[in-house]
């Protein structure tokens, strides 16, 4: 499965926006600049993070994103879905029954075994991105990036 690009933008800075003091923010700037991406299409896939009520943001010099929610309350999955959608990448178009080696449609009622393999590899995708939280990859991370995030992303600010 591939994902676009934006969606590794959207997961780091979702991440960086969670190691933030409670209540502090950051701007698409900084997060564009702390990552060295383009900032006008990183705000855009922001914007559809507090569409989807996961992240929340505020105007004015000290205007930015943070999070909505708990980090503990933000899984992989919501992010991901919130700028790429949830329809499965695999889509079967029935070539079983084109060609030369067409099945005859009494041998296709079923759907393809192909089919099914590819959306039980999707479930068990969603699940695992489901269950993980932003509060649980915080977790996994040494204990001095959150100081280290906070004292890179506001430098110059």
């Amino acid at each position: 499965m591939k994902l676009p690009v934006s969606t590794e933008w959207v997961l780091h800075c979702a991440t960086t926006l969670a190691q933030l003091e409670p209540g502090a923010t950051a701007s698409a700037k900084q997060l564009a600049e702390y990552y060295d991406i383009p900032g006008p299409y990183l705000a855009k896939q922001l914007q559809s993070l507090v569409k989807a009520g996961l992240l929340a943001a505020t105007t004015g010099p000290r205007g930015g994103f943070r999070l909505a929610r708990p980090a503990s309350e933000i899984t992989l999955l919501q992010l991901v879905e919130a700028v790429d959608g949830a329809a499965s990448p695999y889509e079967c178009r029935e070539i079983r029954q084109q060609g030369r080696g067409a099945l005859p449609p009494e041998d296709c009622r079923d759907t393809c075994i192909l089919a099914r393999k590819m959306a039980e590899a999707h479930d068990a995708w969603r699940r695992h991105l489901g269950a993980t939280t932003l509060g649980g990859i915080l977790s996994e991370l040494p204990p001095t990036a959150p100081a280290r995030t906070r004292s890179r992303l506001t430098a110059g600010r």
